[in-house]
């Protein structure tokens, strides 16, 4: 079929321009994906199923046949075909493309249709705690994972500085004044989500200027393969001079409560509300198009001045007017956190009053946290709003094994059968932080082509067959293990912390690091002794390689918790020998842990800073972002951040070069008061350690690198030989 006939064709059925099938752009696709081998394939355009995304599996004349209604649908149908008969696997953390090389035909007729109107992905926080320094070779790597997966409504929110500059510039506001607003990059969604002014800055034009080109490129392509991006809008965050440039206006202050100054809330009340909000979208959608879908959290984690209904459904009356202006065909996507971590404030009556003053068909709610706190089934499934179930999952971008694997495989499906569910119409997946816990996200998108609990045990098997190249029962087994321990996890806010990532302390944990296992530590032991058995067999696995040295990781990072009690206990008691043996065993776990990270990209710190740097220009430029780089993942804030330690990492060169300085400091005050007979002043190593931690975020030494060193898999051995039997004896 010529191009001019089909694209004739898609258009009589529905399509729009944007959704249909372009075989110019799946052959890239299909070769970024698999190089040298999209002649195997034939791309064919088939009409949506009732309204939804459908794709189709088969083979002809030699060829496979890939059958979709848009790129997405071409996309997942090839994600599907490798998966299920290639034996392949494709993710941020290992990727098994270990084709045959005759590839395998489709015997029969595969067709999957999707239930979910809205598959949604991302979080404002990944933008940060993952994205922060992602270049456009990164992103489309992340695109593509996203058609595999059947991703169809993203977030998109990079560059929009640039577009808040220009309408603040029009409206009067110089250089200066903007550089008191903008955040650095490390703090955009806490910046975007109007809870901190300026830190992290003062922001460079050539950050803007870069990244909304950036911007273009990430929606140029999302849009290729049919997804419609959810673009950001005006919540009331304005500059801190605008008090004073409009004095007239309703100006509030508000305070996120997490150590940073007061930033000020334009009153959806004021009538300048509505006029910026309308200049925004102007704007935004005159450099970025628009597919009508805008984000909007008036009050993410800040507290409305009064409960009062009246005026909540006055202010969301206006939130929504402000986008409408601009765009009569304007849908409000709201993130539903607000409504659980506020909890005690957004009552019934108060979420009513929110949701019900927008138009059904002008408004989406994310059930942000369905997964472990659902807050559809306590408001009437959102009292009629169209929503989407979603999975958190990972906070602050902490690396931990974690997650809610059997309600993940079947809650889902649960709740759209539930006829309490009302209007939900998609599923989606918003975590703070990736590039971790791949088999998680794995499962929960396993869920987009299906309508049907998934069985998670049949699934894990075959999971790790398919991420390792071939069954092993070994890894079978230790799968089985992971799936009831780490992997049915309990209701608390992501996976337990290490102990070693904490500002030194006798105490079991510390606010921020909390170090409670919601499973027995010795399943997770069988199982790291179940990889270490398969590994001759499973080595070449890029993905063996890494859940490996991941399970590995666990083992030790929780084993620090027992060996920092009986350093506790040996200080406590004066016993000096005690207490040499456990400080120096633990601070050589720390060398341990961080020489076994070393071994993978995944878990170091210098790709991390080396990332960062590489977005600047000048010196100037990349010492600020290798700043943010820093403080996000320690610090957070200031010296005297409350939110310390909440992005913290188990990464190699954080461990050695950061986490453990601190306590060997510590140990070394403990050490001499226990020498001395006086005792510990701990005022004064609170100063101490704060003035270090300070001065490390400061640094720019070049002292991390972004090469691995080390085979991860002998690592993995040596640290079984070393640790496997005290570890045993250690719970």
């Amino acid at each position: 079929m010529k191009k001019g006939i089909l694209t004739a064709f898609v258009i009589a059925l529905g399509f729009s321009a944007q959704a249909q099938v372009d075989q110019k752009a799946s052959h890239d696709f299909i070769e970024r994906v698999i190089p040298g081998r999209s002649v195997s394939f034939v791309v064919e355009a088939i009409p949506q199923e009732n309204g939804k995304d459908v794709f189709e599996l088969s083979s002809h004349d030699g060829k496979i046949v890939l059958k979709g209604n848009n790129g997405l649908s071409i996309a997942s149908a090839l994600n599907y075909y490798l998966k299920n008969y290639c034996n392949a696997d494709i993710g941020w953390n290992g990727t098994n493309l270990n084709l045959p090389a005759s590839l395998p035909m489709v015997k029969g007729f595969i067709h999957k249709n999707t239930p979910y109107q809205y598959r949604y992905y991302l979080n404002y926080c990944t933008f940060n705690y993952t994205m922060a320094w992602w270049d456009w070779a990164r992103w489309q790597k992340e695109i593509d994972w996203m058609a595999l997966n059947g991703i169809n409504m993203p977030l998109a929110i990079t560059g929009e500085e640039a577009v808040w500059q220009d309408v603040y510039k029009g409206m009067g506001f110089t250089d200066k004044e903007l550089d008191a607003f903008f955040s650095g990059p490390a703090y955009f969604s806490w910046f975007w989500m109007g809870n901190i002014d300026a830190w992290g800055g003062p922001l460079p034009q050539h950050w803007k200027d870069s990244h909304k080109e950036l911007q273009k490129k990430i929606l140029e392509r999302e849009r290729s393969f049919g997804m419609k991006p959810v673009l950001s809008s005006f919540t009331g965050h304005v500059p801190p001079s605008f008090k004073d440039r409009f004095p007239k206006a309703k100006v509030k202050r508000t305070n996120w409560d997490a150590g940073f100054p007061d930033v000020f809330i334009l009153d959806p009340d004021d009538e300048l509300f509505e006029t910026i909000g309308k200049k925004y979208i102007e704007a935004q959608t005159k450099e970025f198009g628009t597919d009508h879908l805008y984000s909007a959290d008036t009050f993410n984690e800040n507290v409305p001045p009064t409960n009062d209904s009246t005026y909540l459904d006055g202010m969301s009356k206006k939130v929504f007017n402000s986008m409408a202006a601009a765009d009569p065909k304007a849908v409000w996507v709201m993130q539903g956190w607000m409504f659980h971590y506020n909890g005690k404030f957004w009552g019934q009556p108060q979420i009513k009053a929110l949701l019900n003053a927008v138009p059904d068909e002008h408004m989406i709610v994310l059930d942000l946290y369905s997964d472990a706190h659902p807050v559809w089934n306590r408001t009437e499934a959102y009292y009629g709003k169209p929503w989407i179930w979603s999975m958190l999952q990972n906070f602050g971008g902490n690396i931990s094994l974690f997650g809610r694997m059997r309600h993940v495989a079947a809650d889902p499906a649960i709740a759209l059968h539930d006829p309490e569910s009302k209007n939900m119409q998609g599923i989606g997946i918003t975590p703070e932080g990736i590039e971790q816990n791949p088999a998680l996200f794995a499962l929960m998108l396993e869920n987009v082509w299906r309508d049907t609990p998934i069985d998670a045990d049949a699934w894990i098997q075959d999971y790790a067959k398919r991420r390792y190249g071939r069954v092993n029962t070994n890894a079978s087994e230790a799968w089985h293990i992971l799936l009831n321990s780490v992997y049915a996890s309990g209701l608390t806010e992501g996976g337990p912390e290490s102990i070693i990532v904490a500002r030194p302390t006798m105490l079991p944990k510390i606010d921020r690091v909390l170090t409670h296992l919601d499973y027995d530590p010795k399943k997770l032991n069988k199982a790291w002794e179940l990889l270490i058995a398969s590994a001759d067999s499973l080595k070449q696995s890029d993905g063996f390689q890494y859940d490996l040295v991941d399970v590995t990781r666990q083992v030790l990072a929780n084993y620090a918790s027992p060996l920092q009690q009986k350093m506790a206990a040996a200080y406590k008691s004066g016993n000096k020998e005690d207490f040499k043996k456990y400080s120096t065993a633990f601070l050589q776990l720390m060398d341990d842990m961080d020489a076994l990270l070393a071994t993978r990209k995944d878990f170091l710190l210098g790709k991390w800073i080396n990332e960062a740097r590489a977005n600047g220009i000048t010196d100037k430029e990349k010492n600020l972002y290798e700043f943010n780089a820093r403080d996000l993942v320690t610090l957070w804030g200031d010296k005297e951040s409350g939110l310390r330690e909440y992005s913290n990492r188990q990464w190699a060169g954080l461990i050695k070069g950061y986490y453990k300085p601190r306590w060997e400091l510590y140990f070394t005050q403990l050490n001499k008061s226990l020498s001395t007979g006086t005792a510990f002043d701990e005022k004064a190593f609170d100063k101490q350690v704060k003035d270090w931690e300070w001065s490390w975020v400061n640094r720019h030494d070049n002292a991390y690198t972004d090469a691995v060193k080390g085979n991860p898999v002998e690592q993995a051995k040596a640290l079984f030989a070393k640790y496997n039997d005290v570890v045993k004896h250690a719970y």
